[in-house]
């Protein structure tokens, strides 16, 4: 059993019963706070999905965290700001109508939140590292078309390793069927 200050009550009162059925566990909801009734592994999932849903993730896209293939990371802008000023760095993360947030999620296939000074990415475990490198160099100060211009190489990288597998694994069964041949 675990205790967890939330600040989003509203939505996992809406969605409580499908929280509790996908986590396996029983949740009671008091004033901030919410009693997970649970098994030990359970409790660390359902701590992952609540920490999601508090950095602003709906609980759609929290419940990504329980698959085994995605990866849910959380940092702190502080961590990484040359600045005083996160506001600054938050809105250079944001960018205008939502653009720089929109284009780093579209090309790493990733959810991105930011709340206060956190920063919240879920996504496939094989795209968080370079979405996380990409958000922590905005928040450097680096130009956000640079760090397009990395995700778009890291892009590329991956699509020409898979493709170059593609090839490895037509090519092996001819050469296996000549080598039964001879």
């Amino acid at each position: 059993m675990i205790n967890i200050e939330i600040s989003r009550k509203r939505e996992i009162l809406r969605n409580k019963e499908k929280l509790e059925q996908k986590l396996n566990c029983k949740i009671k909801i008091t004033d901030k706070t919410i009693t997970i009734d649970t098994e030990p592994f359970n409790e660390y999932e359902a701590q992952r999905v609540f920490d999601a849903i508090n950095l602003g993730f709906s609980v759609e896209k929290s419940l990504l965290v329980l698959d085994e293939e995605n990866d849910f990371i959380k940092i702190n802008i502080k961590d990484y700001a040359n600045t005083k000023n996160l506001e600054v760095v938050r809105s250079r993360l944001i960018g205008t109508h939502g653009k720089t947030k929109k284009t780093v999620e579209e090309i790493t296939k990733c959810n991105i939140s930011i709340h206060d000074n956190l920063v919240g990415i879920i996504g496939p475990a094989e795209v968080t590292e370079s979405a996380l490198t990409a958000v922590t160099n905005i928040i450097k100060g680096t130009k956000q078309a640079n760090a397009y211009k990395y995700l778009e190489r890291i892009n590329t990288q991956k699509k020409g390793k898979w493709d170059n597998k593609k090839k490895i694994n037509k090519e092996e069964p001819e050469e296996s069927y000549s080598e039964d041949e001879e």
